[in-house]
């Protein structure tokens, strides 16, 4: 049996169709009924219950995007950094391994070769490096609480999107936003992280920090071709002329834009879908909720 946390939310719903569709049973656990966030209460449940594996997909992200969490700052650092660590404090107690979803927006740009970032790289968009938005410093701030966790998969996500029209969705937002933000960026089919994430446990591939993505890397006019293509939406996209526009007329708070390298998740058998083909499908396939 499986214990989901953040079962109400966008990846955790995902998570929800996943276990149904393999028939695996599972225990969504809603604060309201139990308040996980304090470790002696889940320590109890997980010892009674005794999972075999614990997803955790709570978190604080913003809505409808992460200028939010600039004004809910004490949410997001409960959410992000102290919530891991209670956490991993009552599955360690319980000895209950389990895996914890967090963001690869805890990097900004890519490696000086232009690969990139892979998980033994440092983020470069911490509070620590003094130039992130909040959430991304709350993110990072998350694995340096878990460094160390024994019997923890700590698996990156990183802009999701699929084939289903919602506010959640990268896809849906490009086609809603009245200006775009040209920028490179790995990115991560919904569908595909979850599944893949969920096969490190199956696999019982090494514990460890993965970042889940779509193998390569899209721009903002890349991803609006293949929109324009599948006939989804016609409208006339526009683009800010710089950064430095789109910080001072859109956005509250810097934003990650970074490519990712997804060769350690690859490694231990686990693949995705190139991320252009990933696209194109989600938009061959597209539907409103």
């Amino acid at each position: 049996m499986i214990v989901l946390l953040g079962g109400s939310g966008y990846v955790g719903q995902a998570y929800q169709r996943l276990l149904t569709h393999k028939n695996i049973p599972f225990r969504t656990l809603a604060r309201r009924e139990l308040d996980y966030t304090q470790p002696a209460r889940l320590l109890a449940l997980l010892r009674e219950l005794r999972p075999e594996f614990l997803l955790n997909a709570a978190g604080y992200t913003g809505k409808p995007n992460v200028d939010a969490c600039e004004l809910h700052r004490a949410d997001c650092l409960e959410g992000n950094a102290v919530l891991p660590g209670r956490i991993a404090e009552a599955c360690t107690a319980a000895g209950v391994p389990w895996g914890h979803v967090s963001s690869g927006c805890i990097y900004t740009g890519a490696r000086p070769d232009g690969s990139g970032f892979r998980e033994i790289d440092p983020p470069n968009f911490s509070f620590r490096t003094n130039n992130c938005s909040f959430y991304s410093g709350t993110k990072a701030l998350g694995e340096e609480v878990l460094a160390g966790t024994p019997n923890l998969y700590t698996w990156r996500l990183r802009i999701p999107f699929s084939e289903v029209d919602s506010p959640r969705n990268y896809l849906s937002k490009l086609m809603r936003y009245d200006t775009l933000l040209e920028a490179a960026n790995s990115i991560s089919q919904l569908d595909e992280f979850v599944s893949g994430t969920f096969a490190c446990w199956e696999k019982r591939v090494p514990f460890g920090t993965y970042n889940v993505t779509n193998p390569g890397h899209v721009t903002t006019h890349e991803v609006v071709e293949l929109i324009r293509r599948s006939g989804v939406c016609s409208k006339q996209f526009k683009y800010f002329a710089s950064e430095d526009e789109f910080m001072h007329t859109a956005a509250k708070t810097p934003r990650s834009n970074c490519v990712m390298d997804s060769s350690k998740l690859s490694s231990v058998g686990i693949h995705l879908t190139e991320v252009h083909e990933a696209v194109a499908r989600a938009l061959r396939a597209w539907r409103k909720e």
